[in-house]
């Protein structure tokens, strides 16, 4: 209030200071007379005051007429500038002439940041930050300052400072979308799942996000909050959480599994398997059928094979129902019924898994070691089959996280083959003919150890367990 009326004095004082000098040189005596070229032209005091401020008006206009032309001249002519100078890689030239134009512009907002980069493209870190930290203490600038910090500290591998720095810089400009994006993956990076979900929500609401997609990736942060609040021993949260995960995106096969959990937890059985039934006519995955097991823990093998048709029933063609139905009928000793249902599945596509699977089927029909053994020799140098392979940086994960354990992108596990790789063991195809066709006794103390946490391994452990054919005895 006390600006606003000094402000207003000032003013009045200098109107009547410009009133007062009007008076005096109109009543002033004389004046100045003009004669070109047949003119001749008279002013008063007044009127040549007038004029002459005209005319400086007019000459400094003149003068920066002329220095934006020849501006435009220099640059058409590739005159080198710190732009550029920072353009074409030459940071500390650039640097240099960011500091002349410092100098002459005296506009620390514009050369500030012309330094900042500059001192970027010639590698020099700590010039850069002090650029960038000039720009904090003007609220034009402030945004530029703390973006470039941001990325410096992402460089740096700081997420934690890189975190604060996203929230400021969304704080200022809640709708820049590299700053949404940035932030979004630190918040899921450090699992603050209701912040990330937050920041998704302005990414909608400025339409940077289309609703399909906004809808999966809430679910995605939804089911991660669920995966947090069950590690805190909080079932009550996590159900809760899982429940509105597999709302927000039925199909996600994560939210399916984990939602169905919560519902067999809660004495639900009817909706559990419910969820898990939907979610399997969009695609079988193993998880939804362990956790439709998980359902009824203590039925017997035939009553699990007749409860199980419900979803091998659904996509019954599908790679993994075939699996699955094989795999109960292997529980049930079904064994023709388990070589139906494989079909030719393990000469289409053999996996560790498929592979396994026939081992254990022979086993059970009594067939001889060799061909048992053959199998799973076969197992040792396959494919593991489909698993959670990150779509950027082809990171394999055992289980589905919302964000990538190895480059930490988010919504980037996919089920799928990961691409092929050179088998661990050497000569392994090569030495499969002599592991089959070697007598029982020798093969087995030549046969290659599986390595550990494989299928092979497991399948070892699976088929030792199935009892033998009736009348005959063990053969592994």
């Amino acid at each position: 209030m006390l600006w606003s009326l000094v402000k207003i004095l000032v003013f009045v004082v200098l109107v009547a200071a410009a009133a007062v000098a009007a008076g005096a040189l109109i009543e002033m005596e004389g004046g100045i007379r003009i004669a070109a070229a047949g003119w001749e032209v008279t002013l008063g005091p007044l009127q040549a005051a007038v004029a002459a401020l005209l005319l400086l008006i007019a000459v400094w206009l003149v003068a920066k007429a002329l220095g934006l032309l020849l501006a435009v001249l220099r640059f058409l002519n590739g005159d080198e500038t710190a732009l550029s100078r920072a353009a074409s890689g030459e940071g500390r030239l650039a640097m240099s002439q960011a500091a002349r134009a410092d100098r002459l512009l005296r506009r620390p907002e514009l050369t500030n940041l012309l330094m900042a980069q500059a001192a970027e493209v010639a590698g020099d870190a700590k010039a850069a930050e002090a650029a960038y930290r000039k720009l904090l203490s003007d609220q034009r600038t402030r945004f530029v300052g703390i973006r470039g910090i941001l990325k410096q500290r992402l460089a740096q591998g700081d997420t934690t400072t890189a975190l604060k720095l996203a929230e400021k810089a969304f704080a200022l400009k809640p709708k820049h979308h590299e700053v949404q994006d940035l932030l979004l993956q630190l918040q899921a990076g450090k699992g603050d799942w209701k912040g990330a979900r937050a920041t998704l929500g302005a990414k909608l609401r400025s339409g940077a996000l289309p609703r399909d997609v906004f809808r999966r990736r809430d679910a995605l942060l939804a089911l991660g909050e669920a995966k947090g609040v069950l590690d805190e021993s909080s079932p009550i949260e996590a159900r809760e959480a899982a429940i509105e995960a597999n709302r927000l995106s039925p199909d996600l096969i994560p939210a399916a599994a984990m939602a169905a959990r919560s519902y067999t937890a809660q004495g639900k059985p009817k909706y559990a398997a419910r969820v898990l039934k939907k979610a399997w006519s969009a695609q079988p995955h193993p998880d939804l059928a362990a956790a439709y097991a998980e359902i009824a823990p203590d039925e017997t093998p035939d009553e699990r094979l007749r409860r199980f048709g419900q979803l091998t029933r659904m996509n019954p063609d599908h790679e993994e129902t075939r699996l699955l139905l094989a795999e109960l009928n292997i529980a049930a000793e079904d064994f023709p019924a388990a070589r139906r249902a494989m079909g030719d599945l393990a000469s289409v596509h053999p996996t560790q898994r498929t592979l396994t699977i026939m081992a254990a089927i022979e086993r059970g029909e009594g067939a001889d070691d060799a061909v048992v053994r053959g199998w799973l020799a076969r197992a040792l140098t396959a494919p593991r089959g489909a698993q959670w392979v990150c779509d950027t940086c082809s990171n394999i994960q055992t289980d589905w996280s919302p964000v990538c354990d190895n480059c930490h992108g988010f919504d980037t596990l996919t089920w799928r083959e990961p691409p092929a790789r050179e088998s661990s063991l050497p000569h392994g195809a090569q030495m499969l003919p002599l592991i089959v066709g070697t007598p029982a006794p020798s093969a087995a103390a030549d046969a290659p150890h599986p390595e550990p946490g494989t299928a092979a391994e497991d399948a070892v452990v699976v088929i030792d367990d199935i009892p033998p054919p009736a009348g005959g005895e063990a053969k592994i």
